[in-house]
């Protein structure tokens, strides 16, 4: 579409890393478990290329686990085979047919791991994380990894963000938010740490940049990003008083990076208006690292309502949507064109069958209806 000096910031192009995205609506990353055997099957790439037909458009993939013992989740995709990476080319191919780019989210899970999966699947791992905190009174108690398996955690890292761009993504980005690995470590209270890695709001960030620093590495910072959900209580964390301190400190960490020649393509921050995927009352606001990151801030959860205003007021800012991506594969064209909204069925976000998919490609376009 013609942009004009009365375009709404949300639809006007902007930068990110060396991609020019041809608006600020990206699609925030969607677990859906539909991937058997961590293979992403053929229907994946006529999900993602459905939600890419806007040219231009900044997808995040849904979380991929880096490496068999980094998971614990039947039914999610992985990064670390080369049956995997071929999978994946299929997908990427379609995405990028489209003219549009893809940043595949690096994940993995620490103490939300069921162990009875690992074992299922034939991983020799424990559950690990950064303490022997588990995620619930029933749940695993997580072995806390060595300051060798930490180091190879972060290998892993590096390697999956080589095969995704093998794979042909744009880019990589961190899971760091929702209570995953990398959150385990930056939380005080799933940290308990008396090491290198924890003890300190210093020290508590050092997993997360050790593992950003080794991405850089592997394969450029303009193609590596992170998410983080300072505020974030999903999967039973508990930001304590006020998180700011310790965010506030990795944030300028990744500032300073940029100021040295490696800034990141952005940084993806999780607002405090959800809970998974439920709306919850807003309990603090991202507006701090603003102050701090002067690159891309990809702002999420929870914000359809909000997205030209999220635009409008920061000239660096993509707004990344998700709920609403998945029932309507045209969001960008129905939002500024004013187009009623496909309601989602959140009863069909999650397959119980990697098979099953029902919610995910008979969503229609605008012109189709």
């Amino acid at each position: 579409m013609t942009v004009t000096s009365t375009t709404p910031s949300l639809f006007t192009p902007l930068k990110v890393g060396d991609l020019q995205l041809q608006h600020r609506v990206a699609m925030a990353p969607l677990t859906r478990f539909r991937t058997p055997n961590h293979i992403p099957p053929e229907v994946f790439g006529d999900y993602y290329e459905q939600r890419a037909s806007r040219a231009g458009t900044l997808i995040v993939t849904e979380a991929t686990l880096i490496a068999p013992q980094a998971g614990g989740y039947e039914n999610v995709p992985g990064i670390w085979s080369q049956e995997q990476i071929k999978a994946w080319k299929s997908v990427m191919n379609k995405i990028n047919g489209k003219k549009s780019y893809a940043f595949m989210q690096l994940w993995a899970l620490g103490r939300v791991a069921h162990q009875d999966i690992l074992d299922k699947e034939g991983v020799a791992s424990d559950v690990v994380s950064a303490s022997d905190v588990p995620l619930g009174e029933t749940s695993d108690i997580p072995r806390p990894l060595t300051e060798l398996e930490i180091k190879e955690y972060i290998r892993l890292y590096a390697q999956a963000a080589k095969n995704a761009i093998e794979a042909g993504a744009s880019g990589v980005e961190l899971h760091g938010a929702n209570g995953y690995l990398p959150d385990q470590f930056l939380h005080e209270s799933t940290n308990r740490r008396t090491d290198e890695y924890g003890g300190s709001i210093e020290n508590r960030a050092r997993f997360a940049l050790e593992v950003i620093d080794a991405l850089i590495e592997a394969v450029g910072a303009k193609r590596v990003a992170v998410r983080l959900s300072p505020f974030g209580e999903f999967n039973n964390m508990h930001p304590g008083v006020s998180p700011i301190p310790q965010w506030s400190y990795l944030i300028s960490e990744l500032e300073r990076r940029a100021q040295q020649g490696n800034r990141l393509a952005y940084i993806h921050l999780v607002e405090p208006r959800v809970n998974g995927n439920v709306d919850i009352e807003y309990t603090g606001s991202n507006e701090f690292a603003r102050n701090i990151w002067q690159g891309i801030l990809v702002r999420a959860g929870g914000l359809i309502r909000d997205a030209e205003k999220f635009a409008e007021s920061d000239p660096n800012t993509v707004v990344a949507l998700g709920r609403y991506f998945i029932s309507n594969p045209d969001l960008v064209d129905r939002l500024q064109k004013k187009i009623p909204l496909t309601p989602y069925n959140r009863e069909t976000f999650y397959a119980t069958d990697p098979h099953d998919t029902r919610g995910y490609i008979e969503f229609k376009f605008a012109s189709q209806q």
